[in-house]
Formats: C-alpha cells, structure tokens, sequence
C-alpha cells in the first residue's frame, strides 16, 4: 500500500453504493419469491436485482482500488482491513462451529430423548438411529453417496482453491494478465 496518505486515517466521503445493494436485495427478494411461487413478474425482478448487485460490486470495488491506487490509504487503513478480514473468518469459524454443535446436540441428545419411554406415547415406532427422517415419518431416510453430486462439489471447491492462489500469487508478482484470469476462473468456479 502506497504511504502517501499521511500520518492521518482515511476517512472516504459518503457513499451511494451501501444503499445501492439494498436496493438490489429488496429486489432480489421479491424476485425470489414470486419466483418460487411462478409469478413470472419474479424472474425479471430476481434478474434486474442481480444487475443492480453486479453494478454495485463492479462499482464499489473500483471506488476502493481507486482510492488505494491514489495514495490516500497509509499502514492504519491497511492495518483496519486486515483486522476486517479477520473478525469475518473469526465470524465463519463461530458459524460453523454452531453449525456442527447442534448437529452434535442433535444426534447425540435430541434423538436418543425422542426414543425414550416418555416420547414413545407419542412414537411408539421411533427409534434412535442416525441418520433419522425424524419421528411420524414412514419412510427410512436414504443419505447421499459419497459419489456424484457431493464428490463433483469438493473438486470444485478445491480448484476454486487453486485459482484464487494462483492469482494471489500473481498479484504478489505484479501479473494482472493471470491475476484477471485466476480471478474469472475463481468467481466462475463460485
């Protein structure tokens, strides 16, 4: 990052592009649910919503690149990105861990209490095996294989994996040519 921007904090102007992405999420929105209920006036609205995000992410991030690219961030903006980025992957990692901690509770406590003796009034036929379809539910559930669909998205997730280092990589190396490619591929591989 460039050092021209002084002993002060960088403080940009006030923007239109965080309103222009709630605009794009109310129609988004719409346009989903009308879409799922096949009102045809919600695929024009999920599609004109999904405009307004792209034009809004092309324009947003050019204002920032612009801003960086001119001098005007120093080593305290560059050091509130970092911590930025930071407090998001700390957010992931909490998500996640909430995530896989009910599943935890569930398998472990919630479905061994619904097949004891004081639940089988209620389920007289439930019984405590994992994976379940739940109680009142007839058929056994079927999990996915590990092939297919599930095998097809971690390759995915793991090319898109290379191609964001490869163009880490060559940002580091000042390449934009493989920056803009590893880039596309990434967001293509998304």
């Amino acid at each position: 990052m460039s050092q021209q921007g002084g002993g002060h904090y960088y403080v940009p102007a006030p923007s239109t592009w965080p309103i222009t992405g709630s605009i794009a999420l109310l129609f988004m929105g719409f346009g989903a649910a009308l879409s799922v209920n096949r009102i045809p006036l919600g695929y024009g609205l999920l599609a004109t919503g999904f405009a307004i995000l792209v034009y809004m992410l092309f324009g947003w991030f050019s204002t920032v690149a612009r801003e960086s690219e001119s001098g005007k961030f120093n080593k305290q903006v560059d050091k509130s990105f970092r911590w930025g980025m930071s407090w998001f992957i700390f957010t992931e990692v909490m998500f996640f861990g909430a995530f896989f901690g009910a599943l935890y509770y569930m398998r472990m406590h919630s479905v061994p209490d619904l097949a004891d003796l004081n639940n089988k009034i209620l389920w007289p036929d439930f019984t405590a095996e994992w994976p379940t379809a739940g109680p009142g539910i007839t058929e056994k559930f079927m999990p996915m294989g590990p092939w297919g669909l599930p095998a097809f998205n971690t390759l995915l997730l793991l090319t898109s994996g290379v191609t964001v280092t490869w163009a880490h990589w060559a940002l580091k190396l000042n390449k934009r040519g493989q920056l803009k490619l590893g880039l596309f591929l990434t967001f293509a591989l998304g």
